[in-house]
Order: C-alpha cells, then structure tokens, then sequence
C-alpha cells in the first residue's frame, strides 16, 4: 500500500458522508469538508463516498468537479432530490459501498454513515455528529407534527424506526475509533451504543465574522426550522415581552411560525451567508432554546461579538460559559434551565436588567470563539488519526508476529 513517510498515513484514504447535495447542507457538510482539506495537507487527497452526490453543484463548491463514489439510491426515482425519503433503505444501501483498498476509512456519520463494512485489516475512525435523533429520545417531538403521521401512518414509521434502532446499535460496534463532537453526543454514544468516544469540537469558520459593530435593539435566532429546534419557544416568549425579534432559516415549521408571530416577531426565512453575518454582528443577543448535539450558530454568534442566550442542555454546555453575577469575568452568554416559555421569559427579562450587552465583553466573547476555530480542529484531528492509526499498525505487528512464531513452532 501506499505509504506517507513522515506520518505514516496511507495515501489511499476514503472518507465517507451520508450525501453531498445542495437542497441538505450545514455543520456536517463543513466537518466533511475540512478533514478533507486536512487530508490532503498531511497525506493525499482523500477518494469520497456517499449514498447520492448531486453533480449539479456550483463552481464555488468545494466539490465541484470531484468525483464521488455513491451507492445505488443515486439511480432510483427522485433518490438525490429525496434521499431521505428512502430511510428503510439506507442502512442496507451505505453496506454495499465497496472500500476494499482502503486502509484508513474515515466517516463522518449523523445518521447511516459510520455503517460501512470493512475488514480487520482496514482502520475506521468515525465522527459522529449525533446517533440518529429521530430514532431514540427526539422521536416522539419528530413525529408530533409528522405529515405522515397526520396521514394515519404513525405505526407503520414507527416500526421502521424501531427496526432503525436495532441497527444503529449494531453498526455501532464496527467502527474502531469512535469521535463525538460534544460531551453531550458522547453521553449518547454511551447510552445507545454502549461505547467509548473521544469529544472533538467540530471546526466553526469564526474568522469570517466582525465583532466590534454596535449593538442594535433587536435579537436573533438562526437555525433550521424544524420542530426539535422549538423555535415556537422563542416566538412566543418574545410574543409575551413584546421585544424586537428576527427569525433567519427555512424548513418545515416556517408557515407554522408565521402564524404565531406577533407584531415585534420578524421571520425572514432563507437569508444568504452575508446577510447573516451582518446580523450577528448587529443584534442585542443570540437565542436558541432547543437541545443541539454541538449548535455551531451560538458559536458563529460568539464569533460576531454577540452574547448567547441559550437553554442550558446538550452542546451548548460545551460552548457558552454562562453568566454568573459572582464571578462574571470570561462570561459569553445566559443559560436558561427549562426548555418552558417561562423560563426563556425569564432569562430574557433578567439580561435586559443587567443590560448584559453592555456587560459581556465583545473582544472577549470573540476570542472564546477562537477555541472552536478549523485550525484548533486540524491540529486535534491530525494528533488522533495519527495516533489511531499508530496503535493500528501496531496492532497488525502484534498479529502477523504472532502468526510467526506459531508456523515456526508448527
């Protein structure tokens, strides 16, 4: 095999997403993204697989022109543009990409992705982003406001996410080095997958944002808007205290939630890069009040200067060092303890007494952000797949030495 000599790594690298299409798009598309920057850096440019690639991509895309190994969901009726939809299919799909002559295997897996089969002799490491959330304990909060379900068809996704259970837990136990992305998705891993990880923040592109612009009297909230978010939370306490509020993001809660927007409550939808930038770097604060496996927008917030209010639970713990009117000094933001209207109403009220931003300190806020940067991530990730795959090979020594000295005694 093909062999980097002063890291040892293979030149023959695959590294594995569950798809690459511009309609599905966010934090795991940017992982994906600098591991194979890194990749490249440090051994050779790693060979991508995915279930679908759409090859309609724009020239600014990274992926632009790079071939993408996929599976047979590519070819079915609307299987790029719905690649979802076919989810009892995809365990059985992400089995039939082949990797043979590839020793470093690299997935990067929020949902069927870390579920490639290799053998003894190849090394799988795994991000995991999340073990599937619609499947275990964000089921119930999928399926309330599922079309399908509306359609009487309850029973039958569940049972198919009870058969989705099943095998996660399983495909678990192939991968050899198990990554998570926050102390909160390996507290996951562990509850669903009975398995050990070791928490990698994931890169966040701080340096594109500005945060030394003044504060304007509106706040923000920036996600996909779908109901584990509970964006309805931030609508309504802001409903209730008649405060300035701006809603960016699109998704199937947007008709929902412009319905229950009061007069102070704006929901743009769909705003570009750019616009979100300059909204960060304007607003009073960042809201978010759902439970986020890591939450890469109060990252991005931070990065623009901009305080954090946030329900205390899951990734954000990681991410935002809450305020405490005892020892202050360091503080990004407010974390509330309910995921209730009551207590987002709360928190908010109390950061507009404190006049909090005027209080936490842009700079310093901004540098916390630094933390989370790509290069903290390349350098991290260098060190582990470097040392995974050292104990790898040594690994492999141990095991044709010991095949040797038993042909010699035979």
């Amino acid at each position: 095999m093909g062999v980097n000599s002063s890291l040892n790594l293979p030149s023959n690298i695959a590294l594995v997403h569950e798809w690459f299409t511009p309609r599905s798009t966010g934090g795991a598309e940017s992982v994906v993204q600098v591991i194979d920057e890194l990749l490249t850096q440090i051994s050779s440019q790693p060979e991508l697989f995915s279930l679908v690639n759409d090859e309609n991509l724009p020239e600014n895309s990274w992926l632009f022109k790079r071939k993408v190994k996929t599976s047979f969901i590519q070819k079915l009726p609307f299987g790029i543009s719905h690649v979802q939809q076919y989810l009892p299919l995809l365990p059985f799909a992400i089995e039939q990409i082949d990797l043979e002559g590839y020793p470093l295997v690299i997935s990067s897996s929020h949902l069927v992705a870390k579920g490639i089969l290799t053998s003894p002799d190849q090394l799988h490491i795994s991000y995991v982003h999340t073990p599937v959330r619609y499947a275990w304990d964000q089921m119930n909060i999928y399926l309330k406001r599922s079309f399908l379900r509306r359609l009487g068809l309850g029973p039958l996704i569940r049972w198919q996410l009870h058969a989705l259970r099943q095998w996660d837990q399983l495909s678990s136990s192939r991968v050899d080095y198990l990554l998570a992305n926050s102390n909160f998705t390996a507290k996951r891993i562990w509850k669903y997958w009975r398995r050990h990880s070791e928490v990698l923040h994931p890169p966040v592109n701080v340096n594109r944002f500005e945060w030394n612009k003044p504060r304007e009297d509106f706040y923000l909230s920036v996600c996909r808007l779908v109901p584990n978010k509970r964006v309805d939370l931030v609508v309504r306490a802001f409903n209730r205290l008649k405060l300035p509020l701006v809603v960016v993001g699109d998704g199937v809660e947007k008709e929902y939630l412009k319905d229950l927007a009061g007069p102070t409550v704006e929901i743009l939808g769909f705003q570009s890069k750019e616009k979100i930038e300059k909204l960060m770097s304007r607003c009073r604060a960042f809201v978010y009040a759902g439970i986020e496996d890591f939450g890469i927008a109060p990252v991005e917030a931070m990065a623009s200067g901009a305080p954090v209010i946030a329900l205390g639970k899951g990734g954000v713990l990681d991410t935002v060092k809450c305020f405490n009117s005892n020892l202050d000094k360091g503080a990004t933001g407010l974390l509330f303890p309910d995921q209730t209207v009551k207590s987002l109403v709360e928190a908010i009220e109390f950061f507009k007494e404190k006049q909090l931003w005027r209080e936490l300190n842009a700079e310093l806020i901004r540098d916390w952000s630094k933390s989370f940067s790509q290069d903290s991530f390349k350098k991290k990730f260098e060190k582990t797949i470097n040392r995974a795959w050292i104990e790898h090979m040594n690994s492999c020594d141990i095991g044709i030495s010991d095949l040797s000295s038993s042909l010699k005694k035979s």
